[in-house]
C-alpha cells in the first residue's frame, strides 16, 4: 500500500474560511439543517433541543444517522435519514481503571472511524435529498464534514462534550499525531486533499459547554460559540417525593455507558455505592432497575426511571450530590443545578470529562472498577460538606444560564445559513 503524508492541522489551529464559501450574513428567508449524528445519546439531545428552536423560527431540519438511536429521541414525525446503521458497539474490554490515551485510542479506532466509513454513503444521500443550506456535524461524525466538503455546503460542527478542548493528549504528543494521522487517511480514502481537522469547523464551532468547566476559552477564536449544555426533554413519570426528608440527598446513575459489556463493572459499582450509602446520614436514589441494586439499605431508593430535571430541582433546595460515570450530559445535568459530583469514568471521554470536573473544584474523581465503599464514601462526604465543591458548582451553574443555551446556538445557525 503507498504510503501517504498526511498533514492535518494541530487540535484546534486556527484556520481561515475556506474560499468560496458562503458568507455569514444573515439571511431573511427559512433555511433547511441537517444534523449529522453518532449513535450516542449525549450527542443527540443537543441538537434536538436546537432544531426545536430553528423549527420555531419556520426553520426545517432533518436528522442523519443510525436510525435506531436517533427515532427515539427525535419527535415522531421528525425526518430521519438512516446511516451507519451496521457498526457494531464499541468494543467493550476496557481496563477497569481507563487511560485518557488508551481510552481516546479506543474511541477513535473502534468507533468514529468506523462510524465514519459506515455513515458516508448515507449521509451523501441525506444531502442530496434533503438539500440543506447548513449540515451540523457532531465532532464524531467524520462523514458529514467531508461530505459538505464535497458538495460545497457550509457545515458547522456540534461539540457536544468539551473534552477536545482541554487537549486530552497534551501529555502524549505520539497519540495526539496518531489521531491526526486517522483524521488525515479517513478525508484521503474519501476524495479530500485538502485536508483540515474536521473537528472544528472552519465556519462555526458550537461547543455545548462554558469556560467555567473547560478553563480559558479566549485563545479560541470567534467562531468558537460556547452556547453551554442544552436541558433534554423532561421525563415523566412519579415519584415519592415525601422520600425526600431534608436530610442530605445523592442521586447515583450508572450512565448509559455501565451497559455494552460493563454489566458486571457497573453491578459492582452500584453495590459499592449502596455500601457507601449504608453508613452515611443521606437519602439515596439510584436510578437503575430494581435487579442491579437487590438489596438497598434502608437509607436508598432504587427506581428504574426517575424525573430527574424536577428532582434535580429538589435536590438542590438543600444539600446534595451527583454520583455518575462522567457522561457529559449527566454531569452537566447535575452542574445546572449547582450540584457538586462524584465521578467514576468508565471509557472514552469520560476520564477526560472527570478530570475537567475536578479541575473546576466542583467534583472528586474515583475509580470506577476498584473503588471501595470507604472511598466513595469519603468522596461523598467531601462533596457533601465542602462549600467550595457547592460554590465551584453554582458557578458553572450560573454560567451555564448565562450562555444562551439552544437559542445562541440557532442565532449563530442562521447567520451561517
Amino acid at each position: 500500500m503507498r504510503a501517504r503524508r498526511v498533514r492535518v492541522p494541530p487540535l484546534g489551529a486556527v484556520t481561515a474560511p475556506t474560499p468560496g464559501m458562503p458568507s455569514t450574513r444573515r439571511k431573511a428567508k427559512a433555511s433547511r439543517f441537517l444534523f449529522a449524528v453518532p449513535p450516542l445519546t449525549g450527542h443527540i439531545t443537543p441538537t434536538v433541543a436546537v432544531a426545536a428552536e430553528l423549527t420555531r423560527r419556520a426553520h426545517r431540519v432533518a436528522w442523519v444517522g443510525p436510525r435506531a438511536a436517533v427515532e427515539p429521541l427525535v419527535p415522531r414525525n421528525a425526518r430521519v435519514y438512516p446511516a451507519g446503521d451496521e457498526v457494531a458497539a464499541p468494543r467493550s474490554d476496557l481496563p477497569d481503571e481507563p487511560h485518557i490515551p488508551s481510552a481516546l485510542r479506543s474511541l477513535w479506532e473502534d468507533l468514529i472511524v468506523p462510524l465514519g466509513h459506515a455513515m458516508m454513503p448515507g449521509v451523501e444521500t441525506a444531502i442530496d435529498r434533503f438539500r440543506p443550506d447548513v449540515v451540523v456535524s457532531d465532532q464524531q461524525v467524520l462523514a458529514a464534514p467531508v461530505a459538505a466538503r464535497l458538495r460545497g455546503l457550509p457545515w458547522a460542527t456540534s461539540a457536544a462534550t468539551p473534552f477536545e478542548f482541554a487537549r486530552p493528549l497534551r501529555d502524549a504528543p505520539d497519540e495526539e499525531e496518531r489521531i491526526r494521522e486517522l483524521i488525515g487517511d479517513f478525508q484521503l480514502d474519501h476524495g479530500i486533499e485538502d485536508l483540515l481537522d474536521p473537528r472544528f469547523s472552519d465556519h462555526l464551532v458550537l461547543v455545548f459547554a462554558t469556560g467555567a468547566l473547560i478553563g480559558d476559552t479566549s485563545v479560541f477564536p470567534d467562531r468558537f460559540a460556547f452556547v453551554g449544555p442544552v436541558p433534554p426533554r423532561p421525563r415523566g413519570g412519579d415519584f415519592p417525593w415525601e422520600w425526600l426528608d431534608g436530610r442530605p440527598a445523592v442521586l447515583v446513575t450508572p450512565g448509559a455507558g455501565a451497559g455494552a459489556g460493563h454489566d458486571a463493572a457497573a453491578a459492582r459499582f452500584l453495590r459499592v455505592a449502596a455500601e457507601a450509602v449504608a453508613a452515611m446520614d443521606v437519602r439515596a436514589v439510584f436510578a437503575a432497575p430494581p435487579d442491579a441494586v437487590p438489596e438497598p439499605p434502608p437509607n436508598a431508593l432504587v427506581r428504574p426511571d426517575v424525573p430527574q430535571p424536577a428532582l434535580l430541582e429538589r435536590m438542590a433546595a438543600g444539600r446534595a450530590a451527583v454520583v455518575c460515570p462522567g457522561g457529559h450530559d449527566a454531569v452537566c445535568a447535575g452542574l445546572a443545578h449547582g450540584l457538586p459530583l462524584v465521578v467514576a469514568p468508565i471509557r472514552h471521554d469520560q476520564p477526560v470529562i472527570a478530570r475537567l470536573v475536578a479541575e473546576a473544584g466542583a467534583g472528586i474523581a474515583v475509580g470506577f472498577g476498584r473503588a471501595a465503599p470507604v472511598e466513595l464514601r469519603a468522596a461523598l462526604g467531601a462533596v457533601l460538606t465542602d462549600d467550595a465543591h457547592r460554590a465551584a458548582a453554582v458557578r458553572i451553574q450560573d454560567s451555564f444560564a448565562a450562555a444562551g443555551g439552544a437559542a445562541a446556538a440557532a442565532d449563530r445557525l442562521e447567520k451561517l445559513a
